[in-house]
């Protein structure tokens, strides 16, 4: 019996940064760009909002950038606050290492599993596919999508019940696959 779950962001995941303010960790995005052009040099930010006081902070998205270098439709795209734009940004890795950040996505995704699994089967093949990066545990999402603790998945990894070609220690955010013999 072959599954198809969907790993769905709800929203946009919190930014972790420590305020300069309150000493909170977490922001939420505004959603807005601010856009800055001087001569023939431009700089963008992602303006982020503080959640513990409301403090508005920049990430760098473009830095001293040679206006003719940048494309038309990219720039179009920071005019309108482009929605879409705000989602790509935050999941890039450059742009997190270069603003020193990291995502928060507890309670930004859910799991469509397409309804119920049925354990009763002797074998299940289920394939887990992500329509974004979100950093997810194996195991959580597993237990998640059949109904059972996570010490019930941890055991049967242990067991051999469950196998797959990706580790299930650890987070993953991209696609596989598992099987659950039972």
């Amino acid at each position: 019996m072959l599954k198809n779950w969907l790993v769905v962001p709800t929203r946009l995941p919190l930014v972790r940064r420590r305020c300069h303010v309150c000493a909170s960790e977490r922001f939420r995005t505004s959603g807005k760009f601010r856009v800055n052009a001087n001569h023939k040099v431009i700089d963008a930010w992602l303006l982020l909002l503080c959640t513990g006081c409301g403090d508005t902070v920049k990430l760098t998205v473009l830095d001293r950038v040679n206006v003719r270098s940048v494309r038309p439709d990219f720039l179009d795209r920071l005019h309108v606050n482009d929605r879409g734009l705000v989602a790509g940004l935050l999941q890039d890795p450059v742009l997190q290492h270069r603003n020193r950040v990291t995502l928060d996505w507890d309670g930004a995704w859910r799991l469509d599993t397409g309804g119920p699994v049925d354990l009763a089967h002797e074998v299940i093949d289920v394939s887990v596919r992500f329509a974004a990066r979100v950093p997810v545990r194996p195991v959580r999402l597993i237990a998640d999508g059949c109904g059972v603790a996570r010490g019930e998945v941890e055991r049967w990894l242990v067991e051999g019940k469950l196998v797959s070609a990706v580790r299930l220690g650890g987070k993953l955010s991209g696609d596989f696959t598992f099987t659950l013999k039972r």
